[in-house]
């Protein structure tokens, strides 16, 4: 069996796994131990995020024709992918807590819903807050408007109500 034969499958693997994924981003790893690495590897795997070392020229022949090629520029040294198909934000911001803590770990590029992104787009994407949050934000901000209404006219009735008593009893 040739080579090439043989390499074809995992060029099909990695075209499957980054056909219609959210994003698709590359590390370059060097330098972490096992423990950091194994750390690693399970929590992108709890966020539903597949993270995988290929090689560079399987990564590139995969990305061929596809808006992943625009990371075929990077594919040099040691090269890990991560890939989430649901949340094109989870990869990134667990990436970026290993990239914080360790300097040896470093984004080298990405592609967002399609569009190329920069290490230091990444770094900036990864530090925007959760839809939750975002959202709990929103409601907050609706939310007190109103709430300082209804504290103020609660504190009219107090006040008018205190006078309503007091002067209740005067005319009895």
């Amino acid at each position: 069996m040739a080579k090439v034969e043989l390499k074809q499958p995992i060029v099909q693997e990695i075209a499957e796994s980054v056909n219609g994924a959210q994003a698709a981003v590359l590390v370059q790893y060097l330098g972490l131990t096992v423990e950091q690495d194994t750390a690693l590897r399970k929590e992108l795997r709890e966020a539903g995020v597949q993270y995988k070392v290929y090689k560079n020229t399987l990564m590139r022949r995969a990305f061929e024709g596809t808006e992943y090629e625009s990371l075929n520029k990077h594919l040099d040294g040691p090269n890990a992918i991560a890939v989430s198909k649901d949340d094109p934000i989870v990869a990134e911001r667990i990436l970026a807590k290993y990239v914080k803590a360790h300097k040896c770990f470093n984004f080298v590029g990405g592609v967002i819903e399609g569009n190329y992104a920069d290490p230091d787009k990444l770094v900036e994407m990864a530090n925007i807050p959760s839809r939750d949050v975002l959202l709990g934000r929103l409601f907050g901000s609706m939310q007190s408007p109103v709430a300082n209404f209804a504290r103020v006219i609660k504190q009219i009735v107090e006040k008018d109500g205190g006078e309503a008593a007091a002067e209740a009893p005067a005319e009895a």
